[in-house]
């Protein structure tokens, strides 16, 4: 007997989670998989929207796969058509293109919206008016962005500094403004905000801190943003990045218990039987994240669930780590940052050089790393990533692991003393064990590993990590190095 999932939600989340499911249930007779999207095209890798608004890659290099790989792979996905109601009694999904459709089980992926600021004169349908969250809001924001045009982004947080770096490739004249004292202020401490702050000043960005907006004015000279201590700056397109609420009005509608987004346990499930939320519209033990690392697990613990792989899989939470994917501005964030120098319940270790856009701060307690702020230091980031995911101990010279130097910070790290299940590639949540496995099954180069698990198609940053155990392999797997490998170098598809 057939079993159907339904799948509400075709964004990043709700793409791996049919991924999964086809993953360990290859036959359709046995698990028919249907996806409703509201968007018009297939899913895409929502992290690189700020590459195409720069315009160094196109909407069609986001596809998560290529078009026909959900066909194949018999994933009925119905792209632009959005569910308008549920029945959890009758399990029944209803959608705005006339269809009832029945499901064993529901998944709830519907992602977030962006959160509207109210500001005075300001209307939700205004073409020079937009928020930064799909392909189609890029294509809007590049139509209005013409060389000379004056942009104010409102909101300095990750999504608002990658806009603006987009629209600085473009020509565009670019103001920031952000209501807290530093962009950034969930991954970054006052020190590294200030820093930050300096690098995108030294790029162009003006950046107005402490600042609101309240009223977009047209003027006889041009259209004007008025902010809350009185400045009017000029404002030909307004870019919307001011947060993110989770969608839950579908689930609230159907009587799913909502807080600040769908409630669920440690096994994903909502309030109503054979409901289940992931990605950015759920809430876990209180916390929504607005990540892709986090729904990429939970889809996974939810595949395990319903296929009965793993009938015991829970999901207990995701670290946090943000890397700002924008031109010229190389910067990580894990953990809790806001210990001060002389907390006396951790240690603190800062190294600042303001002047050159570098920055970074280690906060260690019980000899592990609980947080970290790496900025302008690409040579630190990779092994402090590891040991931070891997929780392993921290080398007895921190200073060394800080400056990126000394063989200690090097060795602490080897891929000989990680534990398999270690996350090298977070983008794509590819493990030491699954470069290890797609290694010992052909893939004998980085390009190959990348074609075979994905690691190094997302932001890129864990490239020096996969080299890294792809030599440690060719040492101690040397009978394998000169073996032939029918995989292709990977293409562009981005990183589902």
């Amino acid at each position: 007997m057939t079993r159907r999932v339904v799948i509400v939600g075709n964004g990043m989340a709700g793409a791996r989670l049919a991924e999964e499911l086809r993953r360990r249930e290859r036959d359709p007779e046995r698990l028919e998989v249907v996806v409703f999207g509201a968007e018009p095209r297939a899913a895409y890798n929502r992290i690189l929207l700020s590459n195409v608004l720069a315009g160094s890659i196109t909407a069609r290099d986001t596809r998560l796969r290529p078009d026909d790989w959900w066909g194949r792979n018999h994933v009925d996905v119905r792209t632009g058509v959005r569910v308008t109601g549920i029945d959890t009694a009758a399990r029944i999904v209803r959608s705005d293109d006339g269809a009832v459709l029945g499901y064993d089980e529901l998944v709830l992926a519907t992602g977030s919206v962006p959160f509207v600021p109210r500001i005075e004169g300001m209307a939700p349908h205004d073409g020079r008016v937009v928020a930064f969250r799909t392909v189609e809001d890029c294509e809007r924001i590049a139509a209005a962005a013409r060389q000379g045009c004056r942009a104010v982004v409102l909101g300095g947080g990750l999504l608002g500094l990658e806009a603006a770096r987009g629209l600085l490739q473009r020509g565009v004249d670019v103001t920031v403004v952000h209501p807290r004292s530093v962009p950034m202020e969930r991954q970054l401490d006052v020190g590294g905000g200030r820093v930050l702050v300096r690098i995108l000043d030294g790029l162009g960005v003006r950046m107005l801190l402490e600042r609101r907006a309240v009223a977009l004015q047209d003027r006889p000279a041009g259209r004007t943003l008025l902010l809350d201590d009185g400045t009017a700056l000029p404002a030909d397109l307004v870019v919307l990045t001011a947060g993110i609420r989770p969608a839950t009005d579908l689930a609230l509608a159907a009587g799913i218990s909502v807080e600040q987004g769908v409630v669920v346990d440690d096994a994903l499930r909502a309030s109503a039987p054979h409901v289940w939320a992931i990605g950015e519209c759920a809430q876990h033990r209180g916390e929504v994240y607005g990540l892709v690392q986090p729904g990429w697990e939970q889809a996974a613990v939810v595949a395990d669930r319903i296929t009965a792989a793993d009938s015991d899989a829970e999901y207990h939470g995701t670290p946090a780590l943000t890397r700002l994917k924008a031109h010229d501005i190389d910067l990580a964030s894990m953990g809790d940052v806001t210990a001060d120098l002389h907390d006396e319940d951790c240690d603190v270790l800062v190294l600042a050089d303001p002047s050159r856009g570098r920055y970074a701060k280690l906060v260690v307690a019980d000899d592990r790393i609980v947080g970290a702020v790496l900025l302008g230091c690409p040579d630190t980031v990779g092994t402090v990533t590891q040991l931070f995911d891997s929780e392993l101990p921290v080398p007895q010279d921190r200073m060394a692991l800080l400056t990126g130097r000394g063989a200690t910070a090097v060795a602490s790290v080897s891929p000989a003393g990680m534990p398999g299940g270690a996350v090298i590639c977070r983008c794509n949540s590819v493990t030491k064990s699954s470069l290890t496995t797609a290694w010992r099954a052909g893939a004998r180069s980085v390009a190959a590993l990348a074609t075979a698990t994905r690691a190094t198609t997302g932001c890129g940053g864990c490239g020096s990590a996969v080299e890294g155990i792809c030599e440690w392999l060719r040492t101690t797997d040397p009978q394998h190095e000169h073996e032939e490998t029918n995989i292709q170098p990977a293409r562009k598809e981005g990183a589902a």
